[in-house]
């Protein structure tokens, strides 16, 4: 509850200064390449065209506020607050996720070079879902102590919201246009709301059927982006 809270602060903060700035005039554009590698997930990357990240204001010298947007092609992600079990594994995926940054820029800049330390809110949805029965499957027999299971749930995706962290090096080959390294860390999380029913038993035993509801259970959005990119000033 309280990390709920204090995430959603911190994205109500950000916009709100945003909008305090407006009208928002793009100082950079961003394109980058930009992959995801979730906690208990797996690799995951970004669908044409790409990413577009870098879109803001500048405060003054040091400070700066940017946004952007990021379509990736989730291979798989973990679900987290199952009341029964936990598991490492990916459960949802794979899928499509819209992630939309609002951060704050701590910026040192030279002649040639910039250096930036970020952080703010971010919010994501996923579409086109599926869920890897395969390995919530075994995760269920492991819980169970059973020899096979099978499962049907029905869920719900959530809009997604979180917080991060992360730093920029940039260095400008012209006046006109530089080139990125960036690494963030994101901690966000979106409601899921597993419910269904799974089937299976022991090697030579009766099958058992059980009904269950995961209304807590939430998509973990965990993980690190590492973005290589181009910066095109204006």
């Amino acid at each position: 509850m309280t990390f709920n809270i204090f995430k959603r602060s911190i994205i109500a903060i950000l916009f709100f200064i945003t909008l305090s700035h407006s009208p928002l005039q793009a100082q950079e554009v961003g394109l980058s390449f930009s992959y995801f590698l979730p906690k208990n997930g797996y690799f995951s990357t970004p669908i044409s065209p790409f990413s577009i990240r870098g879109l803001g204001v500048d405060l003054n010298r040091y400070f700066a506020l940017q946004t952007g947007a990021s379509l990736y092609r989730m291979s798989g992600l973990n679900v987290k607050d199952i009341d029964d079990f936990e598991t490492k594994d990916a459960i949802l995926g794979p899928n499509f996720t819209v992630l939309i940054p609002v951060e704050l820029v701590l910026q040192f800049i030279g002649n040639t070079q910039e250096f930036r330390l970020k952080g703010g809110g971010f919010g994501f949805y996923g579409f086109d879902n599926k869920l890897n029965y395969g390995n919530l499957d075994k995760a269920i027999r492991k819980f169970e102590g059973w020899d096979v299971a099978n499962s049907d749930f029905d869920y719900k995706h959530g809009i997604g919201l979180g917080y991060y962290f992360g730093a920029e090096y940039i260095v400008y080959v012209t006046r006109q246009w530089g080139l990125s390294l960036e690494a963030n860390y994101f901690i966000g999380d979106a409601d899921l709301g597993l419910n269904g029913t799974y089937i299976g038993g022991s090697q030579g035993g009766q099958l058992t059927t059980r009904e269950v509801d995961y209304a807590d259970s939430k998509v973990d959005f965990t993980g690190l982006e590492i973005s290589i990119g181009i910066l095109i000033t204006q």
